[in-house]
């Protein structure tokens, strides 16, 4: 069994060999702090996230940076409207960011770099550029001298005879000093009124792209195995990076290109414009946050996704399935001690390892999921107490852990799910929580008094807002449908 990628510059599915033997050096694009995370986010996040995950399962030492943005046009600007330091405003996004990654599980990277914090590091490169003649100074500017470099654009597979300049909303298309149109921004000379570091060529501040190469060989050095980030970066920024990287050392700077398909709401793609343009915080607002993970995972991630609320809820009911079987489970162990079966276990992971192996799969990963949980129900409703009922409890729920742990499902306590996806489900459907409390307090009394009739009514008034009971050994629990 080997691990195989795709990757973007080959565009082929590739055996993933790592430069040294059983270590990754991964480095994700990380955002630009103005704003909180939209559900774009999500998706690049968690998609590494469970790469991550399941390169360190299959036993790689992996070091993975992932940086912020904290100086940057749409920052300046944002700061300047808010009236707030630019240090006040990208330390409470940064701070945003955290929040909402942690809700949706999504762990810490091992370095996260601020570019504030690598100028020295920055203005080096820009400085080795000019050196190798890659780069020229105008005006306190430094550009990118793309003729100099024979394979620009082979990671996108565009033409330059068919582009235009301005690609990038943050390269100004106007600047007379560039040589060609397409050139672009190593170092922009400082405007009155912005932040700016001292330079070789003046107070000004780095350009776009170059934050990425310097902060990357840092940590990671000149060549690295795994580069990511969402399909809208290929061009023009991991483009760019790719040729400033080169011009610096001479060398091809990543070894495999991962990039995540797009996010589209209701089969159009997300954008403000549109007013279909989600923030994380306002979806696991009105969906339990796994429900957001789980939904995410549904699709392959070099696949564009289509998020709606109905996919989002039916993710929802699918996590609430999967604690719930955890639940029983584990509520029956307690009653009923077991050790699961070893080679059953491992039988699993095979086929998981198979799965994820190819292109981390989660879609058909989640698959196998499912039919775990499946049959983990099936041996639950088993009557009787034999042993080898027990044993077949504790072996799928092994399972069912173990797998879920790879994809950041199925690892909290289960009541605390539960009841958090019944609080979104009673808000998104406004219903009364205490009321709903009342009359099954009711119900439960009325058929300790034996009176049925009463009973069947308060089924029915609560069947009639959407609360399914369930009665048993341990008393009645209620959800929402």
């Amino acid at each position: 069994m080997s691990l195989k990628v795709f990757n973007t510059f080959t565009r082929t599915k590739e055996p993933f060999e790592t430069l040294e033997p059983g270590k990754v050096r991964m480095y994700v694009c990380g955002v630009t702090v103005y704003d909180r995370c939209h559900i774009g986010h999500a998706r690049a996040y968690v998609a590494f996230d469970v790469i991550l995950r399941y390169l360190r399962w299959r036993g790689y030492d992996v070091t993975y940076v992932r940086n912020f943005t904290d100086v940057d046009d749409k920052i300046i600007r944002r700061s300047n409207e808010a009236g707030v330091p630019v240090t006040e405003l990208t330390d409470t996004f940064i701070a945003a960011f955290h929040e909402d990654m942690a809700a949706l599980g999504v762990g810490r990277a091992d370095v996260e770099p601020r570019v504030t914090e690598h100028m020295p590091e920055i203005i080096s490169m820009v400085q080795t550029i000019i050196d190798r003649g890659h780069g020229y100074e105008a005006s306190g500017d430094v550009y990118f001298d793309i003729s100099s470099f024979p394979g620009y654009l082979k990671l996108s597979g565009r033409k330059l005879d068919d582009m235009q300049a301005g690609a990038s909303e943050r390269v100004d298309p106007q600047e007379p000093q560039k040589r060609h149109p397409m050139d672009f921004a190593l170092w922009k000379a400082a405007k009155p009124g912005e932040p700016a570091w001292d330079s070789p060529w003046g107070p000004g501040r780095p350009g776009w792209h170059i934050e990425c190469s310097a902060m990357s060989s840092k940590y990671l050095g000149e060549v690295f195995d795994m580069h990511g980030g969402g399909m809208d970066l290929i061009f023009p920024h991991h483009e760019n990076e790719r040729a400033q990287s080169w011009a610096a050392t001479g060398k091809e700077f990543v070894r495999t290109w991962v990039h995540n398909g797009f996010v589209n709401v209701d089969s159009e793609k997300m954008s403000k414009s549109l007013g279909n343009f989600f923030a994380i915080r306002d979806v696991i607002a009105r969906f339990h946050p796994e429900s957001l993970r789980y939904f995410l995972l549904t699709t392959h991630y070099r696949s564009p996704i289509n998020f709606t609320d109905s996919a989002v809820g039916e993710a929802e009911n699918r996590v609430e399935y999967l604690y719930e079987t955890i639940q029983t489970a584990c509520d029956y162990l307690a009653r009923t001690p077991a050790q699961a079966d070893e080679p059953e276990v491992e039988a699993a992971r095979e086929r998981f390892v198979l799965t994820m192996d190819d292109d981390f799969n989660t879609a058909a990963a989640l698959a196998l999921v499912a039919d775990t949980s499946r049959r983990l129900n099936d041996v639950l409703m088993m009557k009787g107490k034999a042993p080898d009922k027990a044993v077949g409890v504790a072996t799928a729920l092994r399972i069912l852990q173990n797998l879920g742990a790879v994809l950041g499902l199925c690892g909290q306590e289960p009541a605390v799910i539960l009841a958090g996806i019944r609080d979104c489900k009673l808000l998104r459907n406004g219903l009364d929580r205490g009321l709903i409390e009342t009359l099954v307090a009711d119900r439960v009394a009325a058929r300790v008094a034996k009176d049925f009739v009463r009973a069947d009514v308060l089924r029915g008034e609560l069947s009639g807002m959407g609360v399914v009971l369930m009665d048993g050994p341990e008393g009645t629990r209620w959800k929402i449908a």
